[in-house]
């Protein structure tokens, strides 16, 4: 008999302050109501999308939001434009606004920013995924008006000539917004601001992994397939570690990741619920542990 299987969970895993208060807000709101609308989902993770909508949590879109009126509706930590709002008064519609504290303070940065730029012919440009809940929030700030760039060869995108107000989405590469800024440093801009605007939860979440992945034989990293956080999360720990699965739930592992293997290590985005890498660890420990 060889050594006994060890299954580590990462202990700085799990959901970030601003996923935590929203979804403590929607159970909350879900003890005094049969039912909770929210504006997309509450979190990019399958698994708790499911178990908030057993408690009475139901998602709705945009369109269907427009049509509602005198019922509560959540927006979630991701954050809403402007118009949302409005649409809410006309529509005597209660919002139970769950928007990151992170997320509303950049909001409000990038609504001045704007006010600034429009009166200077400047740009304001958020370097961010373009679509994503996040950066519409902030590109409402602008009317609509920003420059998405999504990477450093971008910068050939944006006028030099004309003032530059840049900020980032709070979930972004810390790495590839530097880069971005360099290559605007390198065009000799005529007023160019860079805004240090990304999470330091999501920032430092990288070192954290790595480590993690350095000490351990295999990594399953347990994330919605939806989440643009998982999957840079993800990649972050394939760089240190090959033996790096992506999974969303406890029936996608493969039992031939797992022979041979001393030590596993389970961790996930800041989306991935807590009870979802636990479930994942059962299974490890109930068919996989013997394959030693």
């Amino acid at each position: 008999m060889g050594e006994e299987m060890e299954i580590h969970i990462d202990e700085h895993a799990g959901f970030c302050f601003g996923v935590v208060k929203a979804i403590a807000l929607a159970e909350q709101e879900l003890t005094e109501a049969d039912t909770l609308y929210c504006l997309g989902d509450i979190v990019h993770n399958n698994a708790e999308v499911s178990r908030l909508a057993t408690m009475g949590l139901q998602v709705i879109d945009h369109q269907r939001f427009a049509q509602l009126h005198d019922i509560r509706v959540m927006i979630r930590a991701h954050g809403e434009p402007p118009e949302t709002y409005t649409v809410a008064r006309e529509r005597n519609i209660t919002l139970v606004d769950a928007t990151c504290p992170i997320v509303l303070a950049l909001q409000k940065k990038i609504r001045v920013g704007y006010e600034l730029m429009r009166d200077c012919n400047g740009q304001v440009v958020i370097f961010g995924k373009k679509g994503h809940a996040e950066v519409v929030g902030l590109n409402g700030q602008t009317g609509g008006t920003a420059l998405i760039v999504s990477s450093a060869e971008d910068a050939d995108l944006i006028d030099p000539l004309r003032p530059i107000r840049l900020y980032s989405q709070t979930t972004k590469n810390k790495e590839e917004y530097q880069q971005l800024i360099e290559a605007l440093r390198a065009k000799n801009c005529v007023d160019f601001v860079a805004y240090d605007t990304i999470c330091n939860r999501v920032a430092n979440r990288t070192i954290e992994l790595e480590a993690f992945a350095k000490s351990v034989d295999l990594l399953i990293f347990v994330s919605g397939s939806n989440s643009s956080n998982g999957r840079y999360l993800y990649e972050c720990c394939q760089k240190v570690l090959s033996n790096s699965h992506m999974v969303s739930d406890a029936d996608e592992l493969d039992a031939c990741w797992f022979d041979g293997v001393r030590r596993v290590g389970i961790t996930g985005a800041t989306s991935t619920p807590r009870w979802l890498m636990e479930r994942v660890r059962t299974e490890i420990a109930t068919r996989f542990a013997s394959r030693r």
